[in-house]
């Protein structure tokens, strides 16, 4: 009797301190055992079985950032009992051509390994591509990859848009990391924790993290590599297609401020833009509980497309704590051993969609000679200045205050009419993400559109070669390895590895060449192959405002602010 009166007596005490609807703060969390039920530090979750692997999708790793949270450095998520299912993500609120989508209880992974007993692997984790804006953590579809690399592989969710980047003085708290105005990158921050604290629920290796990203998560890896609060984390990294884009805070804030304008003039708060942006300037709670009463539907009407423009949508702020001060400048880098990837074609994808040429149909870009050779024309200078700032932009910017061993490597294939057809090859070629077909071996972007083109044994080769200089360098660190061709790091000569493939073999191969910005211009300056008026507007209107295009800018006097750094 004594015990249940002190059984009864525990529980009140429980139930009084917790409230009714209590959970544990931490669950113990547990070894993986093979199986896609798992004991993570906040409770049980169950995934799926897929193919030849396991895979939970849409793992909290976080609270939510509603309401007092929105702009705020993340609390751990509540625990839970009974077993969650995982098998959906929820994806960031952000903005698409039908409108806002997503949400904001969207801190979560997507988690892949092989359905093995193995343990102890290395852990790739990897951040979307969508400038910071959109995206999703399932655009890396990793089911095969993660067999293909005996990896646990690990995607995030994070804060996008204004939402994970915010620099207006009103909401600064006086704590550092959140007056950073780099919210996503503390959510990034968040999950590298999350996935140390868990890498053995599910077979990972803590001490054997590579961190990677695409596009803006390229971006944002290499601005994880100058930040403090990423020391230590990680032991190799791979940027797909990002160069190095932080932005000043101060000429970020008067671009916020004038963006959200609008709200203040549509709600009447203020009659005028001018006074507006000075209110929106200002650091005061009317400000900050505006800013906070605003919906985040409503929220990421505010910037629209940054379209690779870093006025765009300012982001990844120099902020002197999460990011230096000093921006690019920086001498201090979480130095390991380090990825450089980029494509042939990296500007088609923008070319075909920009305003100029996408008024056009299909037929008249393929067949209109004008056009055609307008649209070659752009995409030819507008990838030269891209590769460069993904590749040599930033070997330049780090060499020799980076520590660690840098690779580089372009991939050329998509380009020839024989193996993908005339549309691929002209509208496409080897574009802006074209490794994730051939990594993942899933259907995205051209593998989607046109899947025949990727059943070519050459082509098949060449994403054999990627997967198993990936896998040889998240293991050990260097992605060189037995029947490989050797690929060098960059040194005080420049190298770089090529790979392409005709219809039956992969054509791979180191080189030596490399880009020259001032070339490339006096190239653009001096190319008779389309009349100058085109060519006036195409510099101005389609290549203008890059990441890759300030000294093109300068070159040609076009108008626009810098907020690089």
């Amino acid at each position: 009797m004594k015990k249940l009166i002190s059984l009864i007596a525990g529980i009140v005490l429980s139930v009084s301190l917790f409230g009714a609807n209590f959970s544990p703060i931490f669950a113990q969390a547990q070894d993986y055992k093979q199986g896609i039920v798992q004991t993570t530090q906040f409770g049980k979750i169950q995934g799926t079985k897929n193919q030849k692997s396991l895979v939970w999708e849409g793992v909290p790793y976080a609270k939510a950032p509603i309401g007092d949270l929105r702009w705020k450095a993340l609390a751990d998520t509540d625990a839970w009992t009974g077993i969650k299912i995982t098998n959906k993500e929820v994806i960031a609120t952000q903005l698409s051509k039908t409108g806002a989508i997503g949400g904001d209880d969207s801190l979560n992974l997507t988690i892949y390994r092989p359905d093995t007993k193995e343990v102890n692997l290395p852990i790739l984790v990897y951040i979307h591509g969508g400038n910071n804006q959109t995206g999703k953590s399932t655009e890396f579809d990793s089911t095969i990859l993660s067999v293909k690399l005996n990896a646990v592989v690990i995607t995030i969710n994070h804060r996008l848009d204004i939402l994970g980047f915010n620099p207006l003085p009103a909401l600064k708290t006086g704590n550092a990391l959140e007056d950073s105005g780099n919210y996503a990158l503390l959510d990034i921050n968040k999950a590298l924790d999350w996935i140390i604290a868990n890498a053995k629920v599910f077979g990972g290796n803590s001490d054997n993290i590579t961190i990677s990203g695409f596009s803006a998560g390229g971006r944002d890896i290499l601005a994880i590599l100058a930040s403090p609060i990423f020391k230590g984390k990680f032991k190799q990294a791979i940027s797909f297609s990002g160069g190095i884009t932080l932005s000043d805070p101060q000429i970020s804030r008067e671009i916020y401020a004038q963006k959200l304008s609008k709200f203040v003039l549509e709600d009447k708060i203020k009659t005028n833009e001018k006074d507006a942006v000075k209110w929106l300037l200002g650091n005061s709670k009317e400000v900050r509980d505006y800013l906070y009463s605003l919906s985040s539907e409503r929220l990421v009407l505010t910037f629209g497309n940054g379209n690779i423009r870093m006025a765009g949508f300012p982001h990844l702020f120099a902020d002197g704590v999460v990011l230096p001060k000093e921006g690019s400048k920086t001498t201090k880098f979480n130095s390991v051993p380090l990825i450089l990837l980029d494509s042939g074609s990296e500007f088609s994808i923008f070319a075909v969609n920009d305003p100029y040429f996408a008024k056009n149909n299909k037929e008249v870009l393929l067949k209109d000679e004008k056009i055609k050779q307008e649209l070659a024309w752009t995409i030819k200078y507008g990838s030269l200045l891209y590769k460069y700032a993904n590749v040599e932009d930033v070997v330049k910017t780090i060499y020799g205050k980076y520590k660690s061993d840098i690779y580089s490597v372009k991939i050329d294939w998509g380009t020839d009419e024989g193996i993908v057809g005339q549309e691929f090859a002209q509208l496409w070629g080897a574009h802006h993400g074209i490794f994730l077909p051939l990594l993942t071996e899933k259907p995205i972007l051209t593998s989607a559109l046109f899947p025949k083109s990727f059943t070519s044994k050459g082509v098949k080769e060449a994403g054999a070669a990627l997967q198993q200089y990936i896998k040889n360098f998240i293991w050990d660190g260097n992605p060189n390895g037995q029947n490989l061709v050797q690929w060098k790091p960059w040194g005080k000569t420049p190298n770089q590895l090529i790979i392409n493939a005709d219809a039956g073999k992969a054509n791979i191969y180191e080189s030596s060449q490399i880009i020259d910005q001032a070339e490339v211009i006096a190239q653009i300056a001096n190319d008779k192959s389309i009349d100058e008026q085109s060519k006036k507007i195409i510099i101005s209107q389609v290549l203008n405002g890059r990441w890759f295009s300030k000294d093109l800018d300068k070159k040609f006097k076009n108008a626009g602010v810098w907020v690089t750094k």
